[in-house]
């Protein structure tokens, strides 16, 4: 169907010879950081779902009822996010997009289980979320630390021939999870670890960490954590002359980084989704960014759209918002998106999307021929 509309043509359909008042609005909550210092991973999120839900509305919305965003603000701090996921509960939204970061996921999540709402985030990668078993009504459209950690892991043994690696992590569950999974391949490959060590996100002078780097002497710096802190990481480390190559997870794949860093970014790398931009869903969903905001989606925007276009999809296919009919028509069927046709397996991550590393050149980043398919 043209543009990747099936879902909403569908939704039109219902709307139709559904009898539900459509005052009787559907809610989605949508948590994540809204200001602060990470807004530039859940404002494009929230711009997201937004846009899915204009969309559909404007063609009846679905099951005759209009979809209604309700927006909280957890910064991406896990002190706040069970204050927003209470304010969601007690606005009774039928489902969850968020939260975008892993912290303020886990330590939300126990209070939507008990809800009984489904929750997909669009970006929180820690893999224990859904391979611990205690979230069964979660779900993700964005690759676990896990994957991410092959991915790159391989790229580094495999074409770049890594010997010496250095470990930099953020303390917090996404930065320390990417740094501990590819710490464990590496050294599965025969690399050595030279370096393994927290840095703290809210100082300014990295300066000590440098020089630990300088005589580590690392083939590599892998990096776990935020584009707030890589930024001010690859700034030291370029400023004091040290070119070592600088490697890191989807959330150093953002636009801000590269403003930030400017040309102190590139040869930098990172994991992120394969790029899917030929896909008509993905020029669907970026011309209604750019009509609806005047710029390029940012990190997460695809993601979180397909998180959105899912719950959508689960919810016309049953007919409501029941958790349990919810989360069998959210494992049952694949949907097209943004990133390609996605399903859910048994423990709710999203499979059939796939991760490419990327490298930064000429102060943009670039797909590199190197990826991974998700099961």
């Amino acid at each position: 169907m043209k543009k990747g509309m099936a879902l909403f043509a569908m939704a039109c359909i219902l709307a139709c010879g559904a009898s539900v008042h459509a005052a009787d609005s559907i809610k989605i909550g949508v948590q994540g950081a809204h200001s602060g210092d990470l807004a530039s991973y859940g404002v494009p999120s929230l711009n997201a779902v937004k846009i899915v839900a204009d969309q559909v509305n404007a063609k009846g919305g679905v099951l005759g009822r209009q979809v209604e965003v309700i927006a909280q603000d957890d910064q991406c701090k896990p002190e706040m996010a069970t204050s927003a996921a209470t304010k969601l509960i007690s606005d009774k939204v039928g489902v969850v997009v968020g939260p975008i970061c892993s912290g303020p996921t886990t330590a939300s999540l126990p209070l939507f289980q008990e809800a009984g709402l489904i929750a997909i985030s669009p970006t929180a990668t820690t893999p224990g979320l859904t391979e611990s078993g205690k979230n069964p009504l979660f779900f993700r459209t964005v690759a676990n630390d896990n994957a991410q950690a092959r991915l790159t892991s391989d790229f580094m043994l495999n074409k770049l021939k890594v010997k010496k690696v250095a470990y930099l992590h953020d303390n917090g569950d996404y930065g320390k999870g990417f740094a501990d999974n590819n710490r464990v391949l590496m050294e599965k490959g025969g690399a050595e670890t030279v370096l393994f060590e927290a840095v703290t996100p809210d100082a300014v002078d990295f300066s000590a960490v440098v020089r630990k780097l300088r005589r580590a002497k690392p083939d590599i710096v892998v990096f776990g954590g935020y584009q707030p802190v890589a930024s001010k990481l690859v700034q030291q480390m370029r400023r004091d002359r040290l070119n070592t190559p600088f490697i890191g997870p989807d959330g150093v794949k953002d636009e801000t980084f590269l403003k930030m860093t400017g040309k102190d970014s590139e040869g930098v790398y990172a994991s992120y989704p394969k790029d899917t931009s030929t896909l008509a869903e993905y020029k669907h969903a970026r011309d209604a960014h750019v009509k609806a905001y005047g710029s390029e989606p940012g990190f997460g925007y695809y993601n979180a759209y397909a998180a959105a276009e899912c719950l959508l999809d689960a919810i016309a296919k049953t007919g409501g918002t029941d958790t349990a009919k919810l989360k069998e028509a959210m494992r049952a069927n694949a949907v097209d998106t943004p990133l390609g046709n996605i399903r859910f397996n048994e423990k709710g991550d999203a499979a059939g999307m796939a991760l490419s590393i990327y490298q930064v050149k000429d102060g943009k980043f670039v797909e590199l021929d190197h990826s991974v398919v998700l099961e």
